[in-house]
């Protein structure tokens, strides 16, 4: 019913009822039962097993999995990814912001039922009653302080890194530095694969490019939870190849016209070429550099 709701709901109308909302003194849990300001979907065993294996897929690790760390940036309200990484023989590091993940470990035994069914061995979670525990069960890693976090992680012990519509909300001016730690704790010719939704997050169209950066970059709009970081395809591809990255393989969804009109959008958007602006998500495959031989 809420989600019908917000679906009809003008672009605008989202903004100013979260600048409103996101000032009442409620945690995090609060929200997430209220099913406002979630942070994706993970916490649906089958979406989260999708997901996975996409990723597994357009990055050639399909069945390569054994004794590999993985590392998932921006699990949200889930740890799945650590449960999934070790029915494969894998264990998974987790990178937040915060500790949003679900504490009702019922997806998980959700999940490990699901994973059965396909023929995985997923850890054994009967006899666990918290989310520590589940963790623990998983040798998983889970991280919540954002880009300080990194600073845990062993260089080169990384062996594949993914996120789902994650990127596009780390802040601007911590979006370089993120990079660089992800290629800092990879190992060489170890492989990234990422999905970023470049769409504004609150019409699906170019909304959040009607607004200055002076504006859209405040910490009032940043805190409000519809901030994305804007930075657009051509843009990200340079950033990532700066951290030290090889753009081994770009895949994009398109809109057929712009979905806000060009006048609308802020002047340092609006002089952008429409193949560019028309883009709404990107798919990259990033390859860490082998050593090379002496």
């Amino acid at each position: 019913m809420l989600n019908n709701i917000k679906q009809h709901l003008p672009w605008w109308s989202k903004i100013v009822a979260k600048l409103v909302l996101s000032r009442f003194p409620l945690s995090y849990n609060v929200w997430q039962k209220l099913n406002l300001f979630r942070h994706g979907n993970m916490n649906s065993p089958g979406y989260a097993l999708s997901v996975f294996e996409a990723h597994l897929i357009r990055s050639g690790l399909k069945g390569r999995l054994l004794g590999r760390t993985i590392l998932e940036i921006g699990p949200g309200d889930s740890i799945a990814t650590a449960i999934i990484s070790k029915s494969y023989g894998a264990k998974a590091i987790l990178v937040d912001v915060g500790h949003f993940a679900d504490q009702n470990l019922r997806p998980y035994f959700e999940l490990c039922e699901l994973l059965r069914k396909k023929g995985l061995r997923p850890p054994e979670l009967s006899s666990e009653s918290t989310l520590q525990d589940v963790l623990r069960a998983c040798d998983g890693e889970y991280f919540t302080n954002g880009l300080a976090s990194w600073k845990q992680i062993s260089s080169e012990s990384v062996d594949f890194i993914f996120s789902q519509a994650v990127l596009e909300h780390i802040p601007k001016d911590e979006f370089l530095p993120t990079m660089q730690e992800c290629r800092r704790v990879m190992k060489p010719g170890s492989i990234a694969s990422h999905t970023v939704d470049l769409r504004d997050h609150l019409g699906d169209a170019l909304n959040n490019l009607r607004f200055s950066e002076q504006i859209w970059e405040s910490n009032f709009f940043k805190s409000s939870g519809f901030y994305t970081n804007r930075i657009r395809c051509l843009n990200l591809l340079k950033t990532f190849e700066a951290a030290g990255f090889i753009v081994e393989k770009t895949e994009v969804q398109r809109w057929d016209k712009l979905p806000t009109e060009r006048e609308k959008l802020s002047p340092q958007f609006r002089n952008m070429p429409e193949d560019e602006l028309c883009i709404k998500v990107l798919d990259v495959c990033l390859r860490a550099p082998k050593y090379e031989a002496l």
